[in-house]
């Protein structure tokens, strides 16, 4: 799984702040592994130019294996809980998505095998 992380320039941090994004995801979508195949984060600062502090954003854009592309994003006070709502978001969307792979018995559907030459 890649992860790469893009901050505007309002956010501070800097390589710290990629290198602790990147262990957390790597941690917490775990389980994931082996349907996503990369994940974009991209960390902003919503109205530092406004305000002090402001609300920081996080946006996960998700690539799954075979599947179309989850986005998903989470604003907070901190970035860090911005980063832990993104993730929790996103855990439960990738679960969706993968979930709707399998029928209510946990069998693979037909809607997504591949044809058999079979006769």
């Amino acid at each position: 799984m890649q992860i790469q992380v893009h901050t505007d320039n309002l956010v501070a941090g800097g390589e710290s702040l990629s290198k602790w994004v990147q262990s957390e995801l790597q941690t917490r979508l775990t389980r994931f592994k082996e349907y996503i195949t990369r994940v974009e984060v991209f960390l902003s600062d919503t109205d530092a130019r406004k305000t002090q502090g402001g609300l920081k954003r996080c946006v996960l854009e998700t690539r799954v294996n075979g599947r179309q592309p989850i986005a998903v994003n989470a604003e907070a006070e901190k970035m860090a809980d911005a980063v832990t709502g993104a993730t929790d978001k996103l855990m439960r969307a990738v679960e969706a998505d993968l979930g709707r792979l399998k029928d209510k018995n946990g069998r693979e559907t037909i809607r997504t095998q591949e044809p058999s030459d079979e006769v």
